[in-house]
């Protein structure tokens, strides 16, 4: 299997990281192409793939092509490798807001054509990544492209029109989470406790819980009763989060997400 990547930067390297590490592909049965020097440095030198200046040269390699470049950026470099891309070959894009449709029109019908929302936390293995495939992608091939994507965390296939609130829920989500560590920690703080140690402290005990949520498959509300004993001083932090609207805050910033991710 030969794999190709147009653009190498941040989200590239994550997703090339994993696949080395869980040995799904040789180094040298990877070539990614890039405008930047720096970025194929990074990957010769630290990934130790193949690179190269002329997207062609990916383009025309590789059985499953990445797509990892900006979506302003994507045009362009669909219309220079069109002519590269062959009925047998799958193509993938991480780009937001380009709908398979898109894709398909700049590409070909006939090809075969994945979408990708990925987000940050493939960077440390723990990624999430909604995967929509066009009517051109066969059962295996979904499979084989998964297998390849659960390299950097969990994959899930879902259809094109959920993708905006897929963004929200876990594309943009680790921004939420990121503000809710650093507001317990300067809470912490406020209370006595060095800064870094409090980071380490919440940002565990986020960790912690997620793994629960997943681990044990018990309802979220359930794990929370558990924590909060009658009269204790868990029961009054719920009380006041609920007070300061916790939930329905979080709930409006993802219609919020939702929406904007709909107008792109």
């Amino acid at each position: 299997m030969k794999l190709g990547f147009i653009g190498c930067g941040n989200m590239a390297s994550a997703i090339i990281g994993g696949i080395l590490k869980q040995e799904i592909a040789d180094p040298l049965d990877i070539v990614a192409s890039d405008v930047s020097e720096k970025a194929l440095e990074h990957a010769k030198n630290t990934l130790k793939i193949r690179t190269a200046t002329d997207n062609h040269e990916a383009a025309a390699w590789a059985d499953i092509l990445f797509l990892a470049v900006k979506p302003q950026y994507l045009e362009s470099v669909l219309a220079n490798i069109k002519d590269d891309i062959k009925k047998e070959q799958i193509v993938i894009s991480i780009a937001a807001g380009k709908s398979l449709g898109w894709l398909e029109e700049r590409l070909g019908t006939d090809k075969k054509i994945i979408r990708l929302m990925p987000n940050t936390p493939a960077l440390v293995g723990e990624g999430v990544t909604a995967v929509c495939i066009n009517g051109n992608i066969q059962e295996d091939e979904t499979e084989e492209v998964c297998r390849i994507l659960e390299s950097f965390g969990m994959a899930s296939v879902i259809p094109e029109n959920l993708i905006d609130a897929e963004m929200a829920v876990s594309s943009c989500s680790p921004a939420y989470v990121f503000m809710f560590i650093e507001a317990m920690a300067d809470g912490a703080v406020a209370a006595g406790i060095p800064r870094n140690q409090a980071y380490k402290f919440a940002a565990q005990a986020v960790l912690g819980s997620a793994k629960m949520v997943l681990e044990t498959g018990r309802h979220p509300g359930e794990l929370k009763d558990m924590v909060c004993s009658p009269g204790g001083t868990t029961i009054e932090a719920v009380r006041v989060l609920e007070k300061c609207g916790f939930r329905s805050s979080v709930m409006e910033a993802m219609k919020a997400c939702v929406e904007k991710s709909r107008e792109l």
